[in-house]
């Protein structure tokens, strides 16, 4: 990623509409799915500029790590010291550490092997531990946002899921999110396409007041995601456990 976009991130990630509505979602899936009030140790794979560590430390304690130097100096900005630079494909961690591994918006990089990303973030899961994922949706929804970012590859549902069954991990939850607001999202990608008039990736256009209807939007799709499937979404987020033995 540019860091350009490591800078941007960190100037948004606590206003931004669409961060917002994410960790919403998250909150949500983590209450169901992977906590029961006690404290878990949480591993952050691919903490970017360390807005996640903070909404995570409502949960267990966290440590985070990147693979961008730069991206490492802004969570150490933001107050995130427990953080190093490794890969999500080397995790340096002993097997069976954490209770909970989290990775937003990483396995899909350009370069990046995600199934050897799977079998680390199982490794270091203790039995019954969970996997949080979270990776864009459609190859054919690629936009300007995906080169600034170097998106190798988007996801489908069915892909995800048997790439996390194929390295160890059951599915218990997965569905396609940031639905609302896909026909708008797809109008967006088109009109690239046709008019190629724009430069900067898509956290970085204000939308004044539309930013908080969006928050909104997202906020109660946060609700309903684990009650009822899904068919589409700009997203893709699931939960994977490690088996018992």
């Amino acid at each position: 990623m540019e860091p350009k976009e490591y800078e941007l991130m960190y100037k948004v990630e606590d206003s931004h509409w669409w961060y917002q509505g994410m960790a919403s979602m998250v909150r949500n899936v983590i209450r169901k799915f992977c906590w029961q009030g006690k404290t878990l140790r949480i591993l952050d794979a691919g903490c970017g500029t360390g807005a996640n560590m903070r909404m995570l430390a409502d949960y267990g304690e966290v440590i985070g790590l990147d693979l961008s130097p730069h991206a490492i100096h802004l969570s150490r900005r933001r107050g995130q010291n427990n953080v190093m630079r490794a890969s999500v494909m080397a995790l340096p961690f002993a097997s069976e550490s954490f209770d909970m591994v989290t990775s937003f918006d990483i396995l899909y990089f350009a370069g990046m092997d995600d199934e050897l990303a799977f079998r680390e973030a199982r490794r270091v899961l203790v039995p019954g531990g969970k996997m949080i994922l979270r990776v864009p949706a459609f190859d054919w929804l690629r936009g300007i946002h995906d080169e600034k970012v170097s998106t190798g590859h988007r996801y489908t549902l069915k892909e995800i899921a048997r790439k996390m069954e194929h390295n160890g991990l059951q599915v218990i939850f997965i569905n396609y999110v940031n639905t609302i607001l896909f026909p708008l999202i797809l109008l967006k990608r088109l009109g690239e396409k046709l008019l190629p008039c724009q430069t900067d990736s898509d956290i970085a256009i204000d939308l004044g007041p539309l930013g908080a209807l969006f928050r909104a939007c997202l906020i109660l799709e946060s609700r309903v995601i684990t009650r009822i499937s899904i068919p589409f979404g700009v997203s893709i987020l699931a939960v994977g456990k490690k088996s018992l033995r």
